[in-house]
């Protein structure tokens, strides 16, 4: 596929920040034009709706208050599931959720979660928090959950301290049509037909929480667990645990030893503005310019990761056969203050949903290759989609750009080169607009624009070939400050508004970015 030229220059200014032109100095100076060029006669590969997939934890509040309040809750559920949570969810369409961690799977043994929940065993979560699991969230609440979602599950095995008997045992459990001592169990506690799970992760981290392995010997397991993992309901696509960051090594004795025996990789990277110490992320609200800087060049690393792992598992699968899954990514900062630090609670701004479209658009991008991916997470935890507490939820701001963003799933992708003018802060230069373009299933063409710079706005022309246009409308997300965000008090504060800076003159699409804006259009 080709790589638009945003993508290339990120890369770029990534390797060498001084290379880039100097900086022009005050807010609000007119932006140089930006010019772009959408080859809509040059299909790319399908954007698989299981890019947008979601990550739900056994962490904090995210499955316990944020998804699982029990039947006997005050709070109104759907035989124990919050109403309000499943109602959003199904709005933007969730494709996929991955359970149950996340550090957590490492130590989870399934046994723990089925059968009668008050003779349930209570653990301890010695991941988060150090407090009570009492597993009444288990196979068949997780099964129910992305059922009731119509979603696609995807299970994390426990690698890190569990045998690979135990995983084979949980697959039948769930995957076997009848007849075993194992259906029969399943049967007996209330669902007999087998379940799908159509994605098996062999593991979670295992080079850190999920064992500390060397890559050769976390290829080594990664082969025996998956021998023995066999769905008996339909296919099941085998996830090893992959690398995070730039952790080329991992991918290379991972595709080399075990690439034959696995059907895809994961790769985990958060975006944080000071990526020195994990102890000193930096603040979710009220951060600088200079932070809003950084996390958006941090967040720009993601493009040269996925092109560098992938061009390693191009060496083994010329085909592309294998899926690259990034089913940890987002932001991460600093705890809320006065929260459980072990929770990860924190909040969600604009900031964040620039990120978010700036990943997204990443992954269009890279659609030959990233076949799946799972934002951290689902709810009250990381870059949430969703915040609850008590009865009350509300939506963040990433969850608006997935809801803006829903014509990208399972789209053909569609070639853009985008010349874009330089946003500056101190040290930090980035190309300003990131962009990309899609076909949906029923035809029509649309285009996702992100402006990262905070402080100008951003003139567009867009050269149409290869599709006829008369018009365009849009949404966008947008704010007067850098850290806008809803709150229990203020849930509509950060909001999709109408877009109507967008006209088509002929062959090109002219379009004015409002400053820290992600705005998605549909030509007509």
């Amino acid at each position: 596929m080709m790589r638009s030229f945003f993508t290339a220059a990120v890369a770029m200014c990534l390797a060498s920040v001084a290379s880039a032109p100097s900086a022009v100095s005050a807010q609000d100076a007119p932006a140089p034009a930006t010019t772009a060029t959408l080859r809509a006669s040059r299909p790319g590969p399908k954007l698989a709706r299981q890019v947008f997939g979601q990550f739900a934890e056994h962490l904090g509040h995210g499955i316990y208050e944020g998804i699982w309040v029990g039947e006997k809750s005050s709070i109104p559920n759907d035989h124990g599931y919050r109403t309000d949570v499943l109602r959003a969810l199904k709005a933007i369409k969730v494709p996929m959720v991955r359970w149950p961690g996340g550090c957590f799977a490492d130590e989870y043994h399934w046994r723990d979660g089925i059968g009668p929940r008050a003779k349930r065993p209570v653990k301890i979560n010695t991941n988060w928090g150090g407090v009570d699991e009492d597993n009444s969230f288990g196979t068949h609440e997780f099964m129910g959950f992305v059922e009731r979602l119509g979603a696609e599950a995807y299970v994390a095995a426990n690698v890190g301290n569990a045998p690979p008997s135990e995983t084979a045992q949980w697959v039948e459990y769930m995957t076997a049509p009848g007849g075993s001592t194992l259906a029969k169990e399943r049967a007996a506690n209330g669902h007999a037909a087998p379940w799908k799970v159509p994605y098996l992760g062999i593991g979670n981290e295992l080079w850190g929480c999920g064992g500390n392995m060397r890559a050769d010997y976390a290829a080594d397991v990664t082969n025996r667990y998956a021998t023995f993992a066999k769905s008996g309901n339909g296919s099941m696509l085998k996830i090893a645990s992959g690398p995070s960051d730039e952790n080329y090594e991992w991918t290379e004795s991972m595709m080399r030893i075990a690439g034959k025996n696995i059907d895809g990789l994961a790769l985990h990277y958060y975006t944080r503005p000071r990526d020195k110490e994990w102890n000193d992320k930096g603040p979710a609200l009220g951060f600088s310019e200079r932070e809003w800087a950084t996390t958006m060049q941090h967040t720009l690393r993601m493009d040269d990761f996925i092109t560098r792992h992938a061009a390693i598992m191009d060496k083994y699968d010329p085909e592309k056969k294998k899926w690259l899954v990034v089913d940890e990514w987002g932001t991460w900062y600093d705890p809320a203050p006065g929260s459980n630090p072990g929770f990860l609670v924190q909040q969600n701004s604009l900031r964040d949903a620039v990120v978010a479209g700036l990943n997204l658009n990443v992954f269009a991008h890279h659609a030959d290759r990233v076949k799946m991916a799972a934002i951290a997470q689902m709810v009250n935890v990381l870059q949430a989609m969703l915040l609850t507490d008590g009865p009350r939820m509300v939506r963040t701001p990433t969850y608006w750009v997935f809801d803006l963003y829903q014509p990208w799933q399972d789209a053909t992708t569609l070639p853009i080169e985008i010349s874009s003018p330089w946003y500056h802060k101190d040290e930090v230069a980035l190309p300003a607009v990131s962009v990309s373009a899609v076909r949906d299933q029923a035809g029509q063409v649309h285009v996702a624009l992100v402006n990262l710079d905070p402080n100008r706005s951003m003139p567009l022309s867009i050269t149409l070939q290869g599709v006829q246009a008369s018009g365009a409308t849009g949404r966008m997300i947008t704010a007067a400050t850098m850290d806008a965000h809803n709150s229990f008090d203020q849930p509509d504060a950060v909001t999709p508004q109408s877009f109507t800076a967008a006209e088509v003159r002929g062959s090109v699409l002219a379009v004015t970015l409002p400053a820290k804006s992600v705005v998605v259009l549909a030509l007509r």
